[in-house]
């Protein structure tokens, strides 16, 4: 028996080819079945990858989003390759950070979302960048998202 709330999907279960750009990528999301309960999902992309939009070189990062869903969760085949597609994409730090963020909230609308980018050191200057939606449920356990700040050589 089929259920009907992921007729929608188009890139589970099949080959789906990288998109260019994020502007490309196609973000799916599928039924949060939580029950309303402050259930806090954690994506972690420890090997990020944009590029500079000045010199073309790469520049990596570790992404963490965390998220406390409403009625949807993002469908993670569609969460992994729209941040592969910042492989090919220009951009500074905290525009592609930012970016990631609002394209997760513009398609679930969830009770709360942070993202924490951990910047490697570029220029021998490592980027954090960190935002969130607001406060979030007062009964959420919220983790700490256990990146370690950057101490280069020690």
């Amino acid at each position: 028996m089929t259920d009907d709330r992921y007729a929608e999907l188009k890139q589970l279960g099949t080959k789906t080819e990288m998109p260019a750009s994020p502007e490309e990528a196609v973000l799916e999301r599928v039924p949060a079945k939580t029950g309303g309960k402050n259930a806090m999902v954690r994506f972690v992309c420890p090997e990020f990858t944009s590029l500079c939009p000045m010199t073309g070189q790469p520049d990596f990062g570790h992404i963490v989003i965390d998220y406390i869903p409403d009625e949807w969760l993002v469908e993670s085949k569609s969460l992994k390759l729209f941040l592969q597609s910042f492989r090919n994409h220009g951009g500074f730090h905290e525009a592609c950070s930012l970016m990631i963020a609002e394209r997760l909230v513009d398609l679930l609308s969830p009770k709360w979302l942070r993202l924490g980018a951990y910047w490697y050191p570029r220029g021998g200057i490592p980027i954090d960048v960190f935002w969130q939606t607001g406060k979030p449920p007062e009964d959420a356990w919220i983790p700490d998202q256990g990146v370690p700040p950057y101490r280069g050589r020690g």
